[in-house]
């Protein structure tokens, strides 16, 4: 199958063009501003698909937007009808063709051009009126609030907001990557189609999920960033770091014992942590009543002992780095964690709740 991707070289485009190799197919014509109309026109004799993502939304003058959009698309379906093959195409329109504006004069002229040709040859045709998409590879300062809003937030520039509470309706590239490629194997019907999820929310709020993604660097505690929204908006605000911001410190306390930090907070799943341990130190001889954590010994041996501050109780197990084992603490135990081999000691730590100073749950019990 060979594929025509015009706009290849923009943000749809590009992501769009990866996802197809990724899905293996090999044979994508792409088509930029530097392709010129002839060879534009022997890539369209060859295509078995095409979608067309080329579009004008930032013109010098007005008159781009009718060259750029309806005249375009009417040259690419002109030569489809002139070749006399059934080629499906895929076209990338607006919201705004629904408003009396050039520009969505521009895009409603090119989605009638489409639909006409689709219900003329036979051909498959999909109009995608595509709302606020976001995501990596988005030029900020550009036709993207929330490119710029990443953009600026990780280089401490101003945003300008005129008013948090305007609505707002987004969709990711990822997931308009892979509506796209669905249409591939030909089991959707011809005409509107969308996104799906669409991401309602407002200006605002995306201004405050965006502050809040640069703060945790410094209070260590992230958004839920694991689904929904908030997943796609973290990994597209990333993607606008540059090399020499990959990276963090992060707090780290030592004594004699060793050294101990937190790494990541979460406002609903605990937090992570390290600790190192010499040879022959002990950690812990503490208890909780509700607190759980689990301790994965990453370098060296341990003794872990355990003892119940009611019965009395007690139990102890030995592991070691080269078998990795998931210790738990259990409430209302006493516990305590020994390096017993002849090297440094390091231990992962999760514990199902951010510590609180003012309320620790955590009680010293030495044990035996």
């Amino acid at each position: 199958m060979k594929i025509v991707v015009t706009g290849a070289k923009g943000f749809i485009g590009k992501n769009l063009c990866i996802m197809l190799r990724e899905h293996g197919h090999k044979d994508i014509i792409e088509v930029d501003r530097n392709t010129t109309r002839e060879e534009l026109s022997t890539f369209l004799s060859e295509a078995d698909f095409v979608y067309h993502l080329a579009g004008v939304n930032r013109p010098k003058n007005e008159a781009e937007f009718e060259q750029g959009n309806s005249e375009l698309t009417t040259y690419i379906i002109d030569k489809l009808t002139s070749y006399g093959r059934v080629v499906p195409i895929a076209i990338s329109s607006s919201t705004q063709a629904e408003h009396d504006n050039p520009y969505g004069k521009s895009k409603l002229l090119a989605e009638k051009t489409v639909e006409q040709y689709g219900k003329f040859s036979g051909a498959s045709y999909y109009i995608y009126r595509f709302p606020n998409v976001f995501g990596k590879w988005c030029r900020p300062n550009y036709n993207s609030f929330v490119a710029t809003f990443c953009y600026n937030t990780l280089n401490n520039l101003d945003i300008t907001i005129n008013d948090p509470s305007a609505s707002v309706t987004l969709v990711y590239i990822d997931d308009v990557c892979h509506s796209l490629i669905s249409l591939l194997n030909g089991s959707i019907n011809s005409g509107f189609n969308s996104v799906l999820p669409e991401y309602p929310t407002t200006v605002g709020y995306v201004a405050d999920l965006l502050a809040g993604f640069k703060n945790s660097r410094d209070s260590l505690t992230i958004e839920n960033v694991g689904t929904g929204f908030c997943r796609a908006l973290y990994s597209t605000y990333l993607s606008y770091m540059s090399p020499n911001q990959f990276s963090y410190n992060i707090p780290c306390y030592g004594d004699e014992r060793g050294v101990f930090s937190e790494m990541l907070k979460t406002k609903d799943a605990g937090q992570f942590s390290f600790f190192t341990a010499h040879p022959g130190v002990t950690r812990g001889g503490h208890y909780h009543h509700t607190k759980n954590e689990k301790f994965l010994v990453v370098k060296g041996k341990a003794l872990f002992k355990f003892e119940h501050i009611a019965t009395g109780e007690c139990y102890e197990l030995k592991t070691e780095s080269d078998l990795p084992l998931i210790v738990e603490t259990v409430p209302g135990w006493s516990h305590d964690i020994t390096n017993i081999g002849a090297e440094e000691m390091i231990v992962m730590l999760w514990a199902n709740e951010i510590f609180d100073r003012e309320a620790p749950d955590t009680f010293a019990r030495p044990l035996k």
